[in-house]
C-alpha cells in the first residue's frame, strides 16, 4: 500500500496545531500581562503616540463594528475555527498550512475570550491593548490573522516560484 500521498498530511500535522497552539499560547498570555499591568493606567507610549499600549475590551469586531451582536461573532467565530481547520489539513503548501495555521491561531484565541471572558459565555469582549496610533486598538491574534492573510495573498499575487503572474523570467 503505497502511503506517499497521505505524507504530506501527516507530516502538516504538527505544523498546524503548533503554530496555532502557540498563537493561542502568545495571545492569552499577552493578555493576561495587559490586564493585569494595563488596567486603570493611562495609555503607555511605546513610540510616541504611534504606538501606544492602552487597555480595552471590544464586544464587536474589528475597529468595534457590531458592539451590540457578540453573540453573532460567536458563531461566526465557531464556524470560522471549524472551516480553518478542515482547510489547514488538506494538501497545501507548507506556507499555506502555516498561513491557515495562524488564521486558525487567532479564531481560536478570539473564539475563547467570546466564550468565557466577561460579561458571559458567548458575549465575551475581546481583549485589546495594542494601539495603532489611536487607528486601531488589537492584540497578538490580530497580528497573527494579518500575517496569515498576507501569507495566503503571497501565492495569488505571485507565481508559485515567486515571480509576478508566472513571469519566470522576473523582468520584462
Amino acid at each position: 500500500m503505497d502511503t506517499s500521498a497521505s505524507r504530506p498530511f501527516v507530516a502538516r500535522v504538527p505544523v498546524v496545531f503548533a503554530v496555532a497552539v502557540l498563537v493561542v499560547a502568545l495571545d492569552q498570555g499577552s493578555k493576561f500581562w495587559a490586564e493585569s499591568a494595563l488596567r486603570g493606567r493611562a495609555p503607555v507610549p511605546v513610540l510616541g503616540e504611534l504606538l501606544q499600549l492602552r487597555l480595552l475590551y471590544n464586544s464587536g469586531a474589528a475597529f468595534s463594528i457590531g458592539a451590540g451582536s457578540t453573540w453573532i461573532f460567536t458563531i461566526i467565530t465557531a464556524v470560522a475555527v471549524v472551516v480553518l481547520v478542515r482547510f489547514a489539513l488538506k494538501p497545501a503548501s507548507v506556507v499555506q498550512a502555516v498561513a491557515l495555521s495562524l488564521l486558525l491561531g487567532g479564531a481560536v484565541t478570539h473564539l475563547l475570550d467570546r466564550l468565557f471572558r466577561a460579561p458571559g459565555f458567548a458575549r465575551g469582549h475581546v481583549v485589546d491593548f495594542i494601539d495603532y496610533n489611536g487607528w486601531f486598538v488589537g492584540n497578538v491574534a490580530d497580528i497573527a490573522l494579518f500575517c496569515g492573510a498576507v501569507l495566503l495573498l503571497i501565492p495569488a499575487l505571485f507565481g508559485r516560484d515567486g515571480t509576478v503572474d508566472g513571469d519566470k523570467h522576473g523582468g520584462p
